[in-house]
């Protein structure tokens, strides 16, 4: 298996409402058969229903909302940055789990969730360079 990732699909119970907070954000997506694509980079950012996705998975939704384990992340080019996205997210409808703050690593990062509890990280990395069309490649951390 190579390693890498194409689509990273969100399990939704409106799609109206999810599309809209994605578009409230600046993002464009298309819609086909009741899927919503947004290019993101390399790769692709779907909203499907979460009963079409459980069940195309054979799988039970159990219906838990909530900390799922899973987080997606957006690197941004400055602390700034990050404050303008959780305040996009949170006027698009966004709750703000936890206001941008220093981190561990010395960069700066704040959550928030969308309408359906998909987890969001905001964070500027100082050891995390981005490319010029926002793409991020994993530096050498062996020291």
């Amino acid at each position: 298996m190579e390693q890498r990732i194409s689509l990273v699909t969100l399990g939704v119970t409106d799609l109206s409402r999810s599309r809209a907070f994605y578009e409230r954000l600046g993002w464009r997506g298309q819609e086909v058969e009741q899927t919503v694509f947004f290019q993101a980079g390399g790769l692709a950012v779907v909203l499907w229903g979460r009963d079409k996705l459980a069940d195309d998975a054979d799988l039970a939704d159990r219906g838990t909302d909530g900390f799922g384990g899973l987080s997606l992340a957006q690197n941004v080019r400055s602390r700034a940055e990050v404050d303008e996205v959780l305040r996009q997210a949170a006027e698009a409808g966004a709750r703000v789990t936890r206001p941008a703050r220093e981190t561990f690593y010395g960069g700066y990062a704040g959550y928030f969730t969308d309408p359906d509890g998909h987890l969001w990280e905001i964070a500027w990395n100082p050891g995390f360079a981005l490319a010029e069309d926002g793409t991020l490649t994993v530096p050498d951390l062996r020291g």
